[in-house]
């Protein structure tokens, strides 16, 4: 099995933990999220379960494809994700409910994200390793204070 095969079976065994429906608290969830998609096919504003209202949500991703798996996954749950003028292009924002975000996106959200994170980290020290450096050690340590630099400080 390839590594990118091998990456698609975990995000898709984690959503399926998340969508499926044992217990009576996951099947009012998954009633919750027919009658979502059936209000967007519908044309009707969005609205979580009864008594978890819709409010503005800012989130604040680290890094470019934290927010593709985001988006991604905001999207393919029905929500439409923005961004409002001057923003970070890192952060977005989504009308959903507090106790949707806590027990579904969220969690869903951090456990794909791990996955994908270690898996683009395999990938990139790979391809270091192959077409620079094998050496993944870190940078040494020196005693002593640093001194003044020519060159000045650099940041990535």
């Amino acid at each position: 099995m390839s590594d990118e095969q091998h990456i698609r079976d975990k995000l898709a065994k984690i959503k399926a933990l998340f969508a499926g429906a044992t217990t009576p608290g996951e099947r009012v969830a998954a009633q919750a999220a027919m009658e979502r998609l059936q209000q967007r096919i519908d044309g009707v504003p969005q609205a979580g379960p009864a008594g978890d209202p819709p409010v503005e949500f800012r989130f604040s991703l680290t890094n470019a494809w934290s927010l593709r798996l985001f988006l991604a996954l905001c999207r393919s749950k029905g929500h439409r994700p923005y961004r409002h003028p001057r923003m970070r292009r890192t952060s977005v924002c989504v009308m959903i409910g507090k106790r949707s975000v806590n027990t579904d996106l969220w969690p869903e959200y951090l456990e794909m994200n791990k996955v994908l994170t270690d898996y683009l980290g395999e990938l990139a020290d790979h391809i270091i390793a192959d077409c620079i450096d094998p050496d993944k050690s870190d940078a040494e340590v020196v005693a002593g204070l640093p001194g003044p630099t020519a060159g000045g400080e650099m940041e990535g």
